[in-house]
């Protein structure tokens, strides 16, 4: 059976010979015992890419936002982000499990909500109330179709929220997509930030890890709660080799994935049926996610459509009963998108 084109995510990716090569030849310690040479070396080149003076390497990118959560809140504080973010949809709960802490959610086009939404959900100082602590964005914005948050936007919620006595961490999973389609560093979006975490595992295509970066207070205290929280690895030189060698390889690359996002985008928009997501459907996407929806007269919903395109080789994810997400990454080449329009087009006609 051929190899099915697989746009479920851009984590499906697999390491590449060359990354290969560059993880058997990093040189190994214990990083929990502080002396693991390639991380050391992977956390000061993420801190110099985000503009911050420490950094710390977890698994993933889930921990890296918790332990970001867990480092700048105590128990009973609340935290303010879109109700599309990372960290209530796709992170079990942690907030209240992890920190102890409330999650007040905001709303807005694209996943993102404005300077005067973050403004009015700040609580006043009082006995009865959770204590606002934490503004979290989510850049690029995997719900909001892989949108790109404005500079001045993201700047401008940063220092509100330290005028008004909070921290604000940049969940940047994608922030490497975000800085490519807008031609902005990932130092200048981060630099209000009092933490930035960004993955590794996800459109640069390392297999495993997560980078959490701040200031040397910060990552101190982060540490402990990698700890805490099972995040310690040993001879973990192998994952960082992969993760520097992607930072130097495959980053400038991700304007092909987005290219081939908007492609997928035209392609997917032509099909009687189908209707791109309509953040998306003006101008198409912004990075490499593409939603789309399925119209109420179609005799199957989302979860058919992705048994009926797994069957012809094709693997998307259903996000919604009718909605359904593909993304462009790695190891798919513009060819493989042009098929992949096709047999879209043939499984929603069958």
């Amino acid at each position: 059976m051929a190899t099915p084109i697989d746009l479920r995510s851009d984590t499906v990716t697999r390491p590449t010979p060359a990354m290969k090569d560059a993880m058997m030849a990093a040189p190994l310690g214990d990083d929990v015992l502080g002396d693991e040479p390639t991380v050391a070396a992977l956390e000061a080149k993420f801190a110099a890419w985000v503009g911050k003076p420490a950094a710390c390497f977890v698994p993933t990118g889930t921990m890296a936002n918790q332990v970001a959560i867990r480092a700048h809140t105590e128990h009973g504080d609340e935290i303010i982000c879109h109700e599309d973010s990372h960290i209530v949809q796709y992170e079990t709960g942690a907030p209240a499990a992890l920190s102890g802490c409330m999650v007040r959610t905001l709303r807005g086009p694209k996943g993102q909500f404005t300077l005067a939404d973050v403004a009015a959900a700040i609580r006043p100082l009082g006995i009865h109330g959770p204590l606002s602590k934490l503004v979290v964005v989510e850049n690029t914005q995997n719900r909001g179709g892989g949108s790109v948050w404005p500079l001045q936007l993201c700047r401008d919620i940063a220092l509100l929220a330290r005028e008004k006595g909070l921290r604000a961490h940049l969940d940047g999973a994608r922030l490497w997509n975000a800085s490519v389609a807008s031609g902005v560093p990932m130092a200048a979006f981060a630099a209000d930030f009092d933490s930035v975490s960004c993955c590794f595992s996800k459109g640069l295509g390392a297999p495993v890890g997560s980078a959490l970066a701040g200031s040397a207070d910060f990552i101190a205290r982060a540490r402990r709660f990698r700890k805490m929280f099972g995040g310690g690895m040993r001879q973990s030189g192998v994952l960082a080799a992969a993760a520097i060698y992607a930072m130097d390889n495959h980053t400038s690359r991700l304007a092909q994935d987005h290219d081939n996002a908007r492609l997928l985008a035209r392609g997917i928009a032509a099909i009687p049926g189908l209707a791109l997501e309509p953040e998306q459907a003006a101008s198409g996407p912004e990075t490499n996610i593409v939603y789309f929806d399925l119209a109420p007269t179609l005799s199957f919903d989302g979860a058919g459509l992705v048994a009926r395109l797994k069957a012809r080789g094709v693997l998307v994810l259903a996000t919604a009963p009718r909605r359904v997400r593909a993304l462009t990454h790695l190891d798919v080449t513009r060819a493989q998108v042009e098929h992949a329009v096709q047999e879209i087009k043939a499984a929603v006609a069958a």
